[in-house]
C-alpha cells in the first residue's frame, strides 16, 4: 500500500469515529433534556440549610418558568452583571440577553427560602461543545444576602454531579478575565482548569474572557484510552 492510501484509509477512520462520537454525544444530550426533573436523581441535594441561610433547590426549564421567576432572573444578572459586560469586548444588550436566558434549551437550578423567595439561580443547558457532550453553565448568580456562606460551591456542586449523572464528558462555563473574585472562586476554590477550546492570546488578538471546566473523570478515562496509539 503506497504513503498516500494509508493516509487516506486512517483519515477516513478518523473521520468515522468523530462521527460516532458526535452521533453518541447528541444521543446523550437528547436523553438529559428528555428528563422531566434532573434534580431528582440527587435525592440529598433539595436543601441546604447552613451558615444562617435555609433554602430548597429546583431545576426548571426556562419554557416552564414563570414570569414574575423570569423577571426576578434578569434583574439579578443585570444588577450583578452588567458592568461586567460593558467593561468587555461583547458590551451588554439586554435585549439578546433575555433571548439566551429564556431560549428552549435553557434550564434553571433555583434556590428559594422556604417562602418561596428565589435567591441564586444557575442557567445552565446540555449541549454539544465541538464534538464533545456537556454541561454548560451560563450563569451562576447570588442575591447579596446569601453571598459567602457555602451556596454557590454547593450549587456549582450539584450542576457537576448532574453532569456526572448524565455521563457528560465535563462541566464548562466561560468568566471574564477582568472578573477577578469569579476568577478565583472558579480556578482556586473550585479547581477548574482552562479548557482546550480556551481562547489564547496573540500579538493580534487578545481575549478578555476564557473559557473553563472539569472533567467527569470516569470520561476522561474513555477518552485518554481512545487516543492511545493503536499499534
Amino acid at each position: 500500500m503506497g504513503r498516500s492510501d494509508k493516509k487516506a484509509k486512517e483519515k477516513k477512520k478518523e473521520k468515522k469515529m468523530i462521527d460516532l462520537k458526535m452521533d453518541a454525544g447528541w444521543l446523550n444530550v437528547k436523553k438529559a433534556n428528555s428528563r422531566e426533573n434532573p434534580l431528582d436523581q440527587l435525592p440529598s441535594f433539595q436543601k441546604f440549610t447552613r451558615n444562617g441561610i435555609s433554602v430548597v433547590f429546583e431545576t426548571t426549564r426556562a419554557s416552564d418558568m414563570d414570569e414574575d421567576t423570569k423577571g426576578w432572573i434578569f434583574k439579578l444578572l443585570e444588577s450583578n452583571m452588567k458592568k461586567m459586560y460593558q467593561k468587555s469586548d461583547w458590551g451588554w444588550n439586554e435585549k439578546n440577553k433575555k433571548t439566551e436566558l429564556f431560549e428552549d434549551a435553557a434550564w434553571y437550578l433555583v434556590a428559594r427560602h422556604e417562602d418561596g423567595t428565589p435567591v441564586a439561580f444557575s442557567h445552565f443547558r446540555f449541549d454539544m461543545d465541538f464534538d464533545d457532550d456537556v454541561l454548560y453553565c451560563y450563569e451562576i448568580q447570588l442575591e447579596p444576602e446569601v453571598r459567602r456562606k457555602g451556596l454557590g460551591k454547593l450549587m456549582m456542586k450539584i450542576l457537576e454531579l448532574l453532569m456526572m449523572k448524565s455521563e457528560m464528558v465535563k462541566i464548562m462555563l466561560t468568566v471574564f478575565k477582568h472578573n477577578e473574585e469569579a476568577t478565583k472562586f472558579f480556578k482556586e476554590c473550585l479547581k477548574y482548569n482552562v479548557d482546550e477550546t480556551s481562547p489564547y492570546n496573540t500579538i493580534y488578538e487578545q481575549f478578555d474572557y476564557e473559557i473553563l471546566s472539569r472533567y467527569n473523570p470516569k470520561r476522561k478515562i474513555e477518552e485518554n484510552a481512545e487516543n492511545v496509539p493503536q499499534n
